[in-house]
């Protein structure tokens, strides 16, 4: 396995997710994380939860906002906890440096746990997800986005556009040729790890999880939001969501 990437260190990189996310107007805000609480319980009153990739910590603060007990998160990136550290001040929510390919709490167990477009940046995923059976309690939910399957199949994850700019389609190709895939956002050489929908899928099956939402959400037709671009992400979906509770 190959070392955890931690891009979200780079200064430059850093600089740009952190202008994207504080503008509220990119994709997490308005459709990845509604996605993503919708395959949650409806009441999180007194739950442990665990944030994989938990970024600035904004899921955990509004977990414990709807009432969770406490909220772990766990990032790689020196910069993300650091901000996340300054914007809590809940006791009841603590942050640790760590990857999912290190995860390792001691055995520390979950009601849930929760990761927000974190998985498509680990090479083993099987791997991953038995570490992250272990932290949950029987029947214990996982819940995870990762980009959607035909976004990362090629490296350029960009449409094809007409010659005034307007995008005629998105293309796929090698959609079953998995692995890493090498890109570009902020930076050049992030380091991504494209799986079809079947592997996301049987994985978590062969994991010992039961399946409990597959969601592939798209913008909804005439609700405005900030978020530039809605018309474009309607025609082919950003982002896949799955969730799926422990078995014994």
């Amino acid at each position: 396995m190959v070392p955890a990437q931690n891009v979200y260190d780079d200064p430059v990189f850093f600089a740009g997710y952190e202008r994207l996310r504080r503008s509220r107007t990119g994709l997490n805000e308005v459709l990845e994380q509604p996605a993503l609480r919708s395959t949650l319980p409806a009441s999180l009153q007194g739950l442990r939860i665990l944030d994989l990739g938990c970024g600035f910590g904004d899921f955990a603060r509004r977990a414990r906002a709807e009432g969770a007990g406490a909220v772990v998160g766990v990032d790689p990136s020196r910069r993300m906890l650091e901000r996340a550290a300054a914007f809590t001040r809940d006791p009841a929510i603590t942050y640790r440096r760590m990857s999912v390919e290190q995860l390792d709490l001691g055995g520390e167990r979950f009601d849930i746990v929760v990761s927000s477009l974190a998985l498509h940046y680990v090479e083993d995923y099987a791997r991953a997800l038995t570490q992250i059976a272990r932290t949950l309690v029987d029947r214990g939910r996982l819940a995870f986005s990762v980009e959607h399957p035909i976004c990362t199949a090629l490296p350029q994850q960009q449409w094809v556009r007409d010659p005034a700019g307007r995008p005629l389609y998105w293309p796929v190709d090698d959609y079953h040729r998995e692995g890493r895939r090498e890109t570009r956002w902020f930076v050049d050489g992030v380091i991504k790890y494209h799986r079809t929908v079947e592997t996301y899928v049987m994985g978590l099956l062969s994991a010992g999880f039961a399946l409990t939402a597959l969601l592939e959400p798209i913008p909804v037709e005439g609700v405005e939001t900030a978020a530039p671009d809605l018309d474009a992400h309607r025609r082919r979906p950003p982002f896949l969501l799955l969730a799926g509770d422990r078995r014994s």
